[in-house]
């Protein structure tokens, strides 16, 4: 599906949203060595631990809302705290004024706005493309967010350490403007039977917790989709040390490293700019390779492709362990990344397969849980580095990959059984 073919809504998207995430990925990566520095790394793991829990939180009761309220009004409210979160965190890093525990304040508030923004846009997706095309078009998104993680830190590393006040604030600048376009432009796409149905009475406190607690109860009686949360959990604590233990990791073992070397001609590295490379290569690949990667993968089962997605993952985990070299880190991260790509637009798909249409917001913020608690779970790894050591730290992860990829398998095994089941009847 060209994007010249997309709805209205999504094009507006693509746009506003590159510029917000390009902003965003200037600093996000360096925060994990701004904490560890400030706060010291057992006590930045579990803030950050702390943090992701209020995430989880707020990222169910935004697919509610998302399916209740709209998708339009999430979305803009999500963009416009994230703004006023990003300028007060700019405040308490400014020249004026330094206060690290008001910075990790507003970072909590960014993940738990961020947290609503999710599951209200990936629905919007499903509302508008039919199925055959949303795998692409979730690609699509990925790929422009993985756009943004290339020029983000190659700017950030460039930028951060003397202005870090002034990239906060371009951030700040940059969420408004998102807020903004998508109040004036963007229409609503959530089907009017979820927001009418509730629109003649007005909800207590009490009756919206209940209403949601009763919606997501019956999504919890979906066995294979429970299943797809939690090996999508244990693989999200994986991928998440992208910008968590990595960066603290880089530091340590890199120190004036030989990166190129032609006759006189040097290139070194120390960790801070080895880690920007690494992400550098990371959203690189992902931004020319997406697309190419997932029309390739649609040609297999499903079942394959994840259990072999999350095997790769462990072994990548157990590489980036044992080595300390440069150009070692870099086929690791290439094959993180490769792990990466095989089921990015394919696992949205197979949320919006079996999503009911009325509760698509709702399944999106479920589905999302793999990805809120494995960022809850996953600053353990900062503090475990001191507790086991780095290698030791590393086999944990891959442990868990690897067990994602059982259960990948144990929930695929039991939806090939239901779907045949429901064929014969």
């Amino acid at each position: 599906m060209r994007i010249r073919d997309w709805d209205r809504n999504l094009k507006i998207r693509l746009g506003g949203e590159a510029l917000a995430n390009i902003s965003f990925w200037m600093f996000f990566p360096f925060l994990a060595i701004f904490f560890s520095d400030e706060f010291g790394k057992t006590t930045a793991g579990l803030l950050l631990i702390c943090s992701q829990f209020f995430s989880v939180i707020a990222n169910l009761f935004g697919g509610y809302c998302a399916d209740l309220f709209g998708r339009k009004r999430m979305m803009v409210l999500s963009a416009f705290g994230q703004g006023i979160a990003f300028l007060i965190f700019a405040l308490s890093t400014s020249p004026w004024f330094f206060s690290p525990v008001l910075g990790f304040i507003c970072f909590t508030v960014v993940s738990i706005f961020g947290s609503l923004y999710w599951p209200a846009s990936q629905a919007m997706i499903a509302d508008v493309v039919d199925e055959k095309n949303r795998s692409s078009v979730f690609a699509v998104f990925y790929t422009s967010i993985n756009i943004a993680v290339v020029v983000g830190p190659i700017l950030g590393g460039i930028f951060y350490a003397e202005h870090r006040f002034e990239l906060l604030l371009i951030t700040s600048f940059a969420m408004v403007l998102l807020g903004f376009i998508l109040y004036k432009w963007i229409k609503e796409t959530a089907p009017m039977q979820n927001r009418s149905s509730q629109s003649s009475e007005s909800l207590s406190g009490l009756q919206f917790l209940r209403n949601q607690f009763k919606e997501y109860s019956v999504i919890a009686q979906d066995k294979v989709f429970m299943l797809f949360i939690l090996a999508g959990i244990l693989g999200g604590i994986t991928f998440m040390q992208l910008d968590l233990l990595f960066p603290v990791y880089t530091k340590e073992v890199i120190v004036n490293q030989t990166f190129i070397s032609l006759g006189n001609w040097h290139v070194q590295l120390n960790g801070e700019q080895a880690f920007g490379l690494l992400i550098s290569e990371n959203g690189l690949l992902v931004a020319l390779l997406t697309i190419a990667v997932t029309g390739w993968m649609s040609r297999f089962n499903d079942k394959i492709v994840f259990v072999l997605s999350s095997l790769i993952y462990g072994v990548s985990m157990i590489l980036f362990g044992v080595t300390e070299w440069i150009w070692g880190l870099i086929f690791a991260m290439g094959l993180f990344t490769f792990a990466e790509l095989m089921v990015v637009g394919i696992q949205q798909n197979f949320i919006s397969k079996i999503a009911p249409e009325h509760m698509r917001g709702q399944y999106f913020a479920a589905a999302s849980l793999r990805f809120t608690i494995g960022r809850m779970i996953a600053p353990i790894s900062i503090p475990l580095t001191e507790w086991i050591g780095n290698s030791a730290t590393f086999v944990v992860l891959c442990l868990f990959a690897w067990i994602s990829a059982v259960l990948y398998y144990v929930m695929f095994t039991l939806f090939e059984r239901k779907s045949t089941k429901s064929a014969t009847i």
